[in-house]
């Protein structure tokens, strides 16, 4: 399941995990519904984990596999997932950009809300992270599953976590917050907390991670993760396609197909991250320019109206 975020003074409602295209997917049968309770969780801090509670670097080989898809993949897929279907970045207008002041200058923010537990979530880190590799580099990713306990949807999908990571890019600045290990916690008979959003932060999750923003959910699917805002121009509320498409595979066999862009595995992630890079081209104003008039990106940008 998949648990809303909570500040020191006001737990908020739990919720249930949601994947993005929600009718899409009830049309193909491919959507669980999981409710979560009302639970109040201690404010802690922690280290990452794969289930132990200890921290697990992702090999070299496999981080620059997903950090580093050949441009041709990106081409070559465009925004075409047959097997898997991809719900695009819902777009947001009007609203104050969510920016970042650096040494560097005020940049535009992707900011990330999830929790390592959760099969959504780590069905979206996967093409977030292809995405993002193209605007920046990434450092410390670690490898991660999503939870196994009994009645979670999607057990044991295999991802990444951003809770050491660190990420340097010219064009703009990625913050993520993983609330939740995949650890159970018997005190609160939930997970373990790991990090908390920032008032900043939590304030744009509970503003926008919901039907008033989100079409087609009703306000009991409200505040569902992952939650995406791409300097609110965009925002991604579940996962963009069906962790089932992973299944059975490992984190290296993933990778490793990122450059075939006939796996409909590579489809879904790669169809994903063109769709999000169309989307961080608006906040980038089309910076880096190689990135942002590629095939793939032109494509997307088409099919979700961007000129």
């Amino acid at each position: 399941m998949a648990k809303t975020p909570t500040s020191k003074k006001t737990p908020t409602k739990g919720s249930s995990g949601r994947p993005a295209g929600l009718f899409t997917w009830i049309a193909i049968a491919l959507v669980v519904v999981v409710v979560a309770t009302l639970v109040i969780i201690k404010v802690t801090s922690g280290n990452s984990s794969n289930g132990t509670g200890v921290f697990q670097p992702t090999d070299a080989a496999t981080a620059a596999q997903v950090t580093g898809v050949p441009a041709a993949t990106f081409d070559n897929v465009a925004i075409n997932s047959p097997v898997a279907p991809i719900s695009p970045p819902i777009p947001l207008k009007g609203q104050p950009s969510f920016t970042t002041t650096t040494s560097a200058g005020t940049l535009p923010t992707v900011f990330y809300l999830g929790a390592e537990y959760c099969p959504y979530c780590a069905a979206e880190r996967w093409p977030l992270i292809v995405a993002l590799g193209r605007f920046g580099t990434f450092s410390n990713l670690g490898d991660m599953e999503s939870s196994t306990q009994p009645g979670e949807p999607y057990p044991g999908t295999p991802t990444f976590t951003f809770v050491k990571s660190t990420y340097t890019s010219k064009y703009l600045v990625f913050r993520s917050i993983e609330q939740y290990t995949n650890v159970p916690d018997a005190s609160t008979n939930f997970y373990t907390t790991l990090q908390n959003p920032s008032k900043e932060e939590l304030a744009n999750f509970k503003k926008y991670d919901t039907s008033k923003w989100i079409p087609n959910i009703t306000s009991n699917q409200n505040y569902s993760i992952p939650y995406l805002t791409i300097d609110n121009k965009y925002i991604v509320s579940g996962s963009s396609y069906t962790p089932a498409t992973l299944a059975s595979l490992t984190r290296s066999q993933i990778a490793q197909g990122l450059s075939d862009p006939t796996s409909p595995v590579t489809d879904a992630i790669v169809a994903t991250a063109n769709y999000l890079s169309a989307a961080i081209c608006v906040a980038t104003k089309d910076q880096p320019t190689n990135v942002c008039t590629s095939t793939g990106v032109m494509a997307a940008k088409k099919a979700m109206g961007i000129k």
